[in-house]
This record gives structure tokens, C-alpha cells and sequence, in this order.
């Protein structure tokens, strides 16, 4: 057995066969279910050869392989002798995730598509907010009117825009979702409130409040709906559904939601807002530390999706005291990447870190520095926690506050934060406290430096093997938006551990192949596929995240591992809006897995491809 060495420490390192509940494996990664993770030895598991990353996720250790993953799986389940487990094998019992796993998932899964509109919104108001600070524009003139609408549209809809991702999240319609949260701001309902205070309805009493802008009304006014439509399909005839699920869904939903749902998420959310400014105004240094010191840790258990409603609630009633803390561990972690670039002699470390630095400073994006740097030398965790405590206390002693949802970047100065001068001291503090650290006392640790030569020693002798400069162009499997393999929500694709390469949104259910090749892998369940090309380039086209969950629903696989493929040909077909309706993400990675063996691979400048355009460049 080629992998028997490796999956004895695997099975070592989890705690041992009898520890081991199932494991199933997807295109790229060991997918563990432990009995007692306690006995999980995450850092000696993630520093064996082989292994690119261990991840935590949904109740799941997954370890990270790679292409060649269905090798080692064969060698494991016959060393670890484990029984009903197989490669196309996805009935094996799951284990229960607990609660709080579940609600930050939601939180997650609803937030995530909204961010990007929040910060341009967001970012938009700043950059207003510092032309009339400047004189150059006018509160009252047009312009501003015009653009003043653009920035607030999405704070102001939130209800919809909340009631479509949620719905979608948990498998219901999303534009039913985004109705019932239209409804508290259709102009038949706020009209009511110049009757005063109160109305009813079918002689209920009914308090009357301006939902606009709202966070918690819309989240369990769709939480109910979601159960509620599974329940009505069940026992209503399919030939009924398409009007009677819908039609029936309103009437129950949107009463019951001006009547409770409503009043009591209004209160909720005030109820939350004062807390925060209470502790705040008290004591901000405090409440800054707090903060700003343990944000990174948030951030890499995904625990921060909590304090994001609370951040957009404080905007809404004028003003946010937890941003400006939060960005304090943000700016640490920019000062992190500098330490490094300035630190290191190795090319490969040295160009991340520059170019995560740049990313941060001007986008405020500093997951590939959590993932790509940080994570890989844990010194660094530290440095973060101290400098973020200390900008955090920094700023919070001034009690500053954010006035619009921006990403922490350099073009947030003046525009989004008062008082503005503590806060550019704060950024200096950060950037330069965490460069200082990393670059005095280091970044290394002993098992990552021993790690890092082994996986450079290749890399530098195919370097030095290859004295002219080859490039070798792999068209696009996929139509539609391109977009960075940083901005994948998933640590592993977005990290770079799997290799460079690039994600495309897709806008039509068809991959073909890119490139002259063999199908090395095609996953049972038709997500994922991996081909090396004729000119020895591994890829591998991954659609969708955690679709493998699916079990092969809404995939159609048209090859088998070991057939001969050319440019153009069909792979797979899959149907996008099932997929989004079962609440998967269908950004597809493409990845180019022996990355080690190239010079680099430099994704396409376009921002749209079709099937068949040039989308990576690899220079060998």
C-alpha cells in the first residue's frame, strides 16, 4: 500500500480506530466523524506530509489531501479496517451539531450574501460623509440625494434583503421570504400608522412600528415560514401547491408577524443595542480589550457572525461602538502580513505576504492572511491577541463609533468612524505594533519551519530545473463571473492550500473540459472532477461548496475516471437553482494541484468568461 505510513498517523492522530464513528471522503478531503474529539490531535495531524489542512466543520474533522485523496481512503479503510464506510457511501449516521454550531451556521449562511452590497453601501456613505466634511458637496444638493439612496437602499430594505438569504439558507423560497419582509414596508401597512399607534386586525390589537431597516422581525417571521412551507406541502396535492402554499403562507405569516413576530424582535434587538452602548459608555477600554483582543479567535471558529446583527442594529439606532474595536484586531492582523514580508528571505512566504498586505490595507480582506499566514505559524495568534487588546482598549477609551458597515481598510479614514484622529492612531498602533512583534521576535515555529523547507525543496529545484520560461494557457470549464480563489467561503480553496488557481459563479450547469487530457477522478456523486492535462497539469473543478452533501442530487456526470477528454468536451451537467434552493453555494474553484511544480499560475484579468476562454496562465 502506497499510503499505509501516512493513514496509520491519520488514524493515530484522530485517537484511534475505535475512535472513529465513519469517515467518507469527497474530492479533496477525509471527512471524519470521531466519537470523542477530545482525542483529536489537531497540530500533529495537520504537520504530516501529505496533510494540507485539518478543518472543523459541521460536526465533521475534515483532513485535507488533496486530488490524490480516493488513494489514501482505499489504504485507510483497509489498515483502519472500517466497515460500511465507502467512497460512494453517504447514508452513514451524522452527528448531532450541536445548537450553537447550528444558529452561527444561519447567522452565516444569511449574512454572507449580503456583505458585499453592505460595504460598498457602506463605503459609499463614508466616502459622502467626507466630501461634506471637506466642503465638496452639499447635504442638500441632488447629487447627494441621489447617491445618498444608493447608500442607505440596503439598510432600509433589510427585512427583504434578510428574508430572501434566510429563506434560501434553510431550503425555502427565497422570494417568498423576501415578500413577507416587503410586507412591513409595503405603504397600504406604514399608512396605518397616521391612525396613531395602534390598529388591529380581525379585532386583535395590533401595535403599529416602523420596521425599516429591521433585523429580528424579518429572521423569525421567516424561520416560522420556512417550517411552515415543508408542512403545507406535505398535505397539500403537488397540482394545488404553486398557489395555494404561497397564498395560505401570507396569511398566517405576515398577521402573525405584526402582531408578535414584530413587536418582539423590535424589542429584542433595542434590548441588545442598549446592552452594548451600556458596556461601552462605562467602560470602553474595557469592552475595547475584550473585543479587540479576541476577535481573531471569533474569526477562525467562525463565532463573529453573531456580533455582525448586532453591529448593523447599533447602525440603525446611529451608531456603532463595536466596529471600531473589531477593526483593531483587523489592522493586527495586516501588521501581521507586513512583519512577515519584511522578516522573511523566502520568495514564495515573502510575495503572500506582500500581496495579503496590499489586499488588506486597501480592501479590508484578511482571510488569506488568517488562513495563509497566520494559521501556519501560530506564533502569530499571539501577537494578534495582544495588539488587537490594546487598539481595542485604545479606541474604546475614546468611545468611538461607526456610521456605516464598511470592511477595515485605509479608505475607511474620515468618512466612517468618529472621532477619526484616534482611530488613524489606532491603525498605526495595530499595523505597527503586530509588524514590530512578528518582525523582533519572530514567526516560526519549529514543526512549521521543518514543514515549509520540505514543501519548498521541490518547488526551488523545479525552478532551477527550468531556465526558459514556458507558458501553458487551461480555458474556462464554466461561463460566468470570475472571482479571486480569496473570496471562496472555504478555508482550504480560499487559504491556497489545495493550490492557486481561480472560482467562477456560474451562470450555466454545464463544465467542460478545459484542457487535452484524462480524467484522473470523477467523484460518484458528480461534483467534482480532476484531469491532468497532456502537458502535465493536475486540475481540479470542484462545483460548489459542501455539495457533496447532496449525494448526487442535481448532477449528471458524463465521464468515468481513466477517459480520454479533449477541450470542449462535456463532464458534467447540474441544475444551479436546485442547488441554491437546497441552500449550497455553486461557486466553483478551479484548481491547479501541483501548483508546486510551476512557476506560478496568474488567473485571467476579465471579470466574465465563457466556456472555452483563456482563464489560467500557467508559467512553467
Amino acid at each position: 500500500m502506497k499510503y499505509e505510513q501516512l493513514v496509520k498517523e491519520i488514524i493515530q492522530e484522530v485517537g484511534g480506530k475505535k475512535n472513529v464513528k465513519s469517515v467518507v471522503h469527497c474530492a479533496t478531503r477525509l471527512r471524519f466523524q470521531l466519537n470523542n474529539k477530545s482525542l483529536l490531535n489537531k497540530e500533529k495531524l495537520e504537520h504530516l506530509d501529505d496533510v494540507l489542512s485539518v478543518v472543523e466543520s459541521t460536526g465533521q474533522i475534515q483532513v485535507v489531501i488533496g486530488s490524490h485523496v480516493a488513494d489514501v481512503y482505499k489504504d485507510l479503510v483497509q489498515v483502519g479496517k472500517f466497515e460500511n464506510t465507502s467512497a460512494d457511501s453517504y447514508d452513514q449516521p451524522k452527528e448531532k451539531v450541536k445548537l450553537t454550531a447550528k444558529i452561527f451556521e444561519l447567522i452565516s449562511g444569511t449574512f454572507t450574501p449580503l456583505l458585499a452590497p453592505l460595504a460598498g453601501a457602506g463605503m459609499l456613505k463614508a466616502v459622502l460623509a467626507l466630501l461634506v466634511m471637506l466642503d465638496v458637496l452639499s447635504e442638500q444638493s441632488g447629487t447627494y440625494g441621489i447617491l445618498s439612496a444608493a447608500g442607505n437602499a440596503i439598510l432600509y430594505f433589510l427585512p427583504i434583503m434578510i428574508g430572501i438569504t434566510l429563506a434560501n439558507k434553510l431550503g425555502a423560497n427565497g422570494y417568498m421570504g423576501g415578500i413577507i419582509g416587503a410586507a412591513l414596508l409595503e405603504p397600504n401597512f406604514t399608512n396605518l400608522m397616521s391612525n396613531g399607534d395602534a390598529t388591529s386586525f380581525l379585532g386583535i390589537p395590533v401595535v403599529m412600528m416602523d420596521y425599516s431597516s429591521s433585523i429580528v422581525p424579518s429572521f423569525i417571521a421567516v424561520l416560522i415560514y420556512a417550517k411552515l412551507e415543508k408542512f403545507l406541502k406535505k398535505i397539500i396535492h403537488k397540482d394545488l401547491q404553486l398557489f395555494l402554499v404561497p397564498m395560505i403562507a401570507l396569511i398566517i405569516i405576515v398577521p402573525l408577524t405584526v402582531l408578535a413576530f414584530g413587536p418582539f424582535g423590535i424589542y429584542v434587538g433595542n434590548m441588545i443595542t442598549s446592552s452594548i452602548n451600556f458596556l461601552s459608555e462605562h467602560s470602553g477600554l474595557l469592552t475595547g480589550a475584550v473585543v479587540g483582543g479576541t476577535m481573531v479567535i471569533l474569526v477562525i471558529f467562525g463565532l463573529h457572525w453573531a456580533l455582525i446583527p448586532m453591529s448593523i442594529e447599533n447602525l440603525i439606532n446611529g451608531g456603532d461602538p463595536i466596529d471600531p474595536m473589531w477593526a483593531a484586531s483587523t489592522f493586527a492582523q495586516m501588521g501581521i502580513a507586513l512583519g512577515i514580508f519584511l522578516k522573511s528571505k523566502d520568495k514564495k512566504l515573502k510575495s503572500l505576504a506582500g500581496s495579503t498586505t496590499l489586499t488588506g490595507l486597501l480592501s479590508g480582506v484578511t482571510e488569506p492572511i488568517i488562513y495563509g499566514l497566520i494559521l501556519t505559524h501560530k506564533r502569530t495568534i499571539a501577537y494578534v491577541i495582544i495588539v488587537g487588546a490594546v487598539g481595542g482598549a485604545f479606541i474604546g477609551s475614546f468611545k468611538a463609533e461607526a456610521n456605516a458597515f464598511v470592511l477595515h481598510s485605509v479608505f475607511t479614514l474620515g468618512g466612517s468612524t468618529t472621532p477619526w484622529l484616534p482611530y488613524f492612531f489606532m491603525i498605526l498602533l495595530t499595523v505597527g505594533g503586530a509588524a514590530f512583534l512578528t518582525y523582533f521576535f519572530g514567526y516560526e515555529d519549529k514543526l512549521s519551519t521543518t514543514k515549509q523547507k520540505v514543501k519548498d525543496e521541490p518547488r526551488s529545484n523545479n525552478v532551477e530545473a527550468n531556465k526558459v520560461l514556458n507558458k501553458h494557457v487551461i480555458n474556462s470549464p464554466l461561463s460566468g463571473l470570475v472571482i479571486p480563489l480569496s473570496e471562496v467561503n472555504d478555508q482550504v480553496f480560499s487559504s491556497g492550500a489545495m493550490g492557486k488557481g481561480a472560482a467562477i459563479e456560474p451562470t450555466k450547469g454545464e463544465v467542460i473540459s478545459p484542457v487535452n487530457g484524462t480524467v484522473t477522478t470523477i467523484f460518484p456523486t458528480g461534483h467534482a472532477v480532476g484531469i491532468t492535462s497532456d502537458d502535465g497539469i493536475e486540475i481540479l473543478i470542484h462545483v460548489g461548496i459542501d455539495t457533496v452533501q447532496l449525494e448526487g442530487k442535481y448532477y449528471t456526470k458524463l465521464v468515468e475516471t481513466g477517459d480520454s477528454v479533449s477541450i470542449g468536451q462535456t463532464l458534467i451537467r447540474f441544475e444551479i437553482d436546485k442547488i441554491k434552493e437546497a441552500g449550497y453555494q455553486t461557486i466553483t474553484p478551479i484548481i491547479v494541484t501541483n501548483t508546486s511544480h510551476f512557476l506560478d499560475i496568474i488567473q485571467t484579468a476579465t471579470q466574465t468568461v465563457s466556456t472555452n476562454d483563456d482563464l489560467l496562465t500557467v508559467l512553467k
